[in-house]
């Protein structure tokens, strides 16, 4: 059993003792109780409370995982006495009385030098008080969505999925929609997604209030200042989220890109935020059908819009659409709803944007310029491809290849001759998101120049390696890949691309893929396939870099 510092001991007994008895106690709290007192735990969980009995008020309260083990509550305990909620004073109590016989005997150890009292009784009367009001506050609590509503909107929403805005709009590139009714006039529609982040539509309530936000995020940095620009939005919103009852135990949610998983695995979120409500987490009947008739006027939209909006401008367009109210909705009744692109403000943010891009260039001018002579100084860096990145040796047949050249979302192409089964081509799959980062900085870099194998060594150990390294056209040197020398898949895969490169004339291929938490990891398939970057294999006396030796913390170097 763990025991307190003896340092802890003394800074404890110097609070003052005062004449209660404090009431604790554990218990298992339900997700939608939980979700009332607006805890982080999703699942079921206990929460821990101490009350004193005397005053009747909360001291502390804790929410843990049922794994938890007894020193929960002792940690409760201690910020009950040394940091109590407000109103409270710090302070120890002369009496602590618990329900449970094992907590009892383990706080008896854990306190014996405090000249605190530990009792058993069977009922705690205003911890039970305090539960009950937990329990009214969760039937109490209005669902997510209206019941007759879920259905619509869930339909709705996977609509929104499948027409795939995100692949069209940017977030600055916003439409309007005109309702009138409701207490609503016009909606103006953001698209969240193209950068593979969050997926999503918001929908603001006014252009003041889509500006006012976009200005106070450039112009804030903090966390808190970012805070409280989310909250000062007046907007209701859909978002997209991984369905919790398909997450992984050791899946880590921030490196997901829901455009990898399968239809199934996601679902929609609704709420409403607004500067005086800050962010409510679900819909009242009126929000929920004008969000339906919002949603089905952008997906009617979208559909007789689609070949316009995928041109890389951004054109005036309006259309009107007579939409019914749907079978379980009353009154019966069908809307006319105008919908319409909103280029001037779209140009009005992104000039917006780009101010404070600016302003920040100028800002970080010293560190680009360090950065610039770092570039000239090192050698050989490791800092573009992604941590965690699936990578191989492989080939591409022409046939394929031609299909990968038309459908690519960015191709570098060299003037190949077919010649022999294809073309040796590195593979590289990460999430989407930091596949665009990385086609970006190849492209910021001037593209991709070639693909070499050098020798490497590790001095301490006696190993070799064969060094996979991609230059861009700036001159910069990127590790990709360590292979060990005596790995035989990778001598033999290393023997084949030298064929293959002998055929093509010296001519090779990196294929950039997404999906790498997606069901194509390790085998993307062509929609996967985000860039092709064609260009030279070059041998290690090309570069001139000679046998480059592992330094601990640093990588491998020259020699």
């Amino acid at each position: 059993m763990s025991v307190l510092n003896r340092s802890t001991l003394r800074r404890l007994k110097t609070l003052h003792q005062i004449p209660s008895v404090w009431e604790g106690d554990r218990r298992r709290l339900s997700a939608g109780m939980a979700q009332s007192l607006e805890s982080d735990t999703q699942e079921d969980g206990d929460c821990i409370v101490w009350l004193d009995g005397v005053e009747g008020m909360v001291r502390a309260m804790d929410m843990v995982t049922s794994e938890t083990g007894p020193e929960a509550m002792v940690r409760a305990l201690l910020r009950a006495m040394e940091y109590p909620h407000s109103p409270a004073k710090p302070a120890r109590p002369q009496k602590i009385i618990v329900r449970d016989r094992e907590v009892q005997f383990y706080l008896r150890g854990i306190l014996q030098d405090l000249e605190i009292a530990i009792d058993y009784v069977p009922e705690l009367p205003l911890v039970d008080e305090l539960f009950r009001s937990f329990q009214e506050m969760s039937s109490t609590r209005p669902p997510k969505l209206p019941p007759e509503y879920v259905e619509l909107l869930e339909e709705k929403a996977q609509e929104i999925w499948e027409d795939a805005p995100w692949e069209m709009l940017a977030d600055h590139q916003i439409i309007s929609i005109e309702i009138n009714q409701w207490d609503i006039g016009t909606l103006y529609a953001s698209v969240m997604g193209m950068l593979g982040m969050e997926y999503g539509i918001l929908l603001y309530r006014s252009l003041d209030s889509l500006k006012r936000f976009r200005a106070s995020v450039l112009a804030k940095e903090s966390f808190e200042e970012l805070e409280e620009a989310f909250l000062g939005q007046d907007c209701l919103f859909m978002t997209f989220e991984k369905a919790e009852d398909s997450f992984d135990e050791d899946e880590d949610e921030d490196e997901i890109d829901l455009s990898d998983l399968a239809l199934s695995e996601i679902g929609p979120s609704f709420g409403n935020v607004h500067p005086l409500e800050g962010m409510r987490p679900f819909l009242y009947e009126e929000e929920a059908i004008a969000v339906y008739f919002a949603l089905e006027a952008l997906h009617r939209f979208f559909r007789a819009s689609h070949r316009q909006l995928s041109d890389d401008k951004f054109p005036s367009l309006t259309k009107r659409f007579r939409i019914p109210t749907p079978p379980a909705v009353e009154p019966k009744q069908t809307l006319s709803v105008k919908v319409e692109t909103v280029p001037e403000v779209a140009a009005e943010l992104f000039n917006m944007a780009q101010l404070a891009a600016d302003d920040e260039d100028e800002e970080e001018f010293d560190d680009e310029f360090d950065d610039e002579f770092e570039d000239m100084t090192v050698p050989l860096r490791d800092d573009l491809i992604p941590k965690g990145s699936f990578f191989s040796l492989g080939m591409m047949t022409w046939e394929r290849l031609d299909l990968l050249r038309q459908t690519a979302e960015h191709y570098q192409p060299k003037d190949i001759a077919a010649a022999g089964e294809g073309l040796p081509v590195i593979l590289i799959q990460t999430s989407r998101p930091k596949a665009k980062e990385l086609i970006e900085k190849i492209q910021g870099a001037g593209g991709l120049k070639g693909v070499c194998f050098n020798p490497g060594e590790d001095p301490e150990e006696g190993d070799l390696y064969d060094l996979g390294i991609l230059q861009t056209e700036n001159g910069n040197m990127y590790l990709f890949g360590e292979f060990t020398g005596d790995d035989p898949v990778h001598i033999e895969a290393r023997r084949k691309w030298d064929q293959r490169c002998q055929k093509t004339k010296g001519y090779c291929g990196v294929i950039i893929a997404r999906g790498l938490k997606g069901a194509s990891k390790g085998n993307p398939q062509l929609g996967d396939m985000m860039a092709l970057f064609e260009a030279r294999s070059l041998s290690s006396e090309e570069l001139g870099l000679g046998m480059l030796q592992l330094i601990p913390q640093f990588g491998f170097e020259l020699e």
